[in-house]
């Protein structure tokens, strides 16, 4: 931390941190450094979750042994529906997935172990998404991040964007405008491909890495589920087989939902509604399992220009100035009479110089 009074400057800090974690008990202030700057705004409101699958197939005309043998086929096999109209608040998510140099971060902090591939020359580059993480890491750094992992409906509705598309950029296949289908044989930079970014501006929600979400899997959720505002998926997963087919059932674990489709995933995986699955101990399905993160967004703007405060202090403390300066300015532009985020906002233009 660069001096000026240095001593002072240090106090204030200090003394801005213990008065946060007073008057906001139950918050965990880590070593982390949280860019709010990253992170897209999706505004609450209905959208339309899931699709409706249109079959030619009468089974009611078809043999007792046919209809079972049907029933249990990747043909008749639909978790993406029936369409199903959901709820959910404002929330932020960030732009890129998480990226192997911002996971280099935590395993610095926090002595996590490596995912797989750390080593992998083709999947390391600091610019591309870290892949090999299993739904603990994932979990495990957004909590570090002072975010969370989103649920699938927030996840979809940042996809789909406000026109409901059924591809991030709409509602036609462009194979220029997403890693899918091993076109390359290794992920891209979490930054790349931005003409096919969503229309609440999330990159890469299509391609690249399979990306884990909150909810526990269950082919029959939208079925049964009841819950339209704000769901959050099963209480619990169902048991399904290992390989992750469709045909076989065979009970051998529970699992957590993955979306997006993988740059070695093929077309049919990276529609805004496509659901797949996968063990939340798992970490190398198809070389690439990678995450992002969200945060909520309280509707009250003082709370949340204090979150934008938190993280103007966290970054503050990890010597990441201009992170703190940006979070700052939009805790003053929620909250722009308060004399503290004023004082702290000057402090932070101080260090910089």
């Amino acid at each position: 931390m660069k001096f000026i009074n240095g001593y002072n400057v240090r106090k204030k800090l200090f003394c801005l941190i213990l008065f946060c974690a007073w008057i906001i008990p139950g918050v965990a202030f880590s070593q982390s450094a949280v860019d709010s700057e990253d992170m897209v705004m999706v505004p609450g409101g209905p959208f339309l979750m899931g699709v409706d699958k249109v079959s030619n197939v009468d089974v009611e005309k078809m043999s007792q042994r046919k209809k079972l043998r049907y029933l249990v086929s990747r043909a008749a096999f639909h978790d993406e529906g029936p369409a199903h109209n959901i709820i959910v608040d404002t929330f932020m998510l960030d732009t890129f997935e998480v990226s192997n140099k911002k996971y280099a971060e935590f395993i610095k902090a926090t002595g996590h172990p490596a995912p797989a591939y750390w080593d992998d020359h083709k999947r390391n580059k600091p610019k591309q998404p870290v892949s090999g993480v299993n739904w603990f890491d994932a979990n495990a750094y957004c909590g570090w991040a002072n975010k969370r992992l989103p649920t699938e409906a927030e996840w979809e509705k940042a996809a789909k964007g406000p026109k409901g598309y059924k591809y991030p950029w709409g509602d036609k296949l462009e194979e220029s405008k997403a890693n899918y289908g091993r076109k390359q044989e290794f992920t891209a930079n979490v930054d790349s491909y931005p003409e096919g970014k969503s229309g609440y501006g999330a990159y890469n929600m299509a391609g690249n890495v399979f990306e884990w979400v909150q909810d526990w899997y269950d082919p029959n959720y939208y079925k049964t589920n009841t819950v339209s505002i704000n769901p959050t998926g099963p209480t619990e997963g169902v048991y399904l087989s290992g390989t992750g087919t469709y045909v076989d059932r065979i009970a051998t674990g529970k699992k957590r939902v993955i979306r997006g489709g993988s740059w070695y995933a093929p077309a049919q995986t990276v529609t805004n509604t496509h659901r797949f699955w996968n063990d939340p101990m798992n970490n190398s399905y198809g070389v690439g399992l990678g995450f992002r993160c969200a945060r909520s967004v309280d509707s009250n703007k003082i709370l949340q220009a204090r979150t934008f405060y938190m993280d103007a202090l966290i970054n503050m403390g990890a010597e990441k100035y201009p992170q703190a300066e940006k979070a700052i300015s939009r805790a003053i532009s929620l909250d722009s009479e308060n004399s503290e985020y004023i004082s702290l906002k000057n402090m932070i233009k101080k260090q910089m110089n």
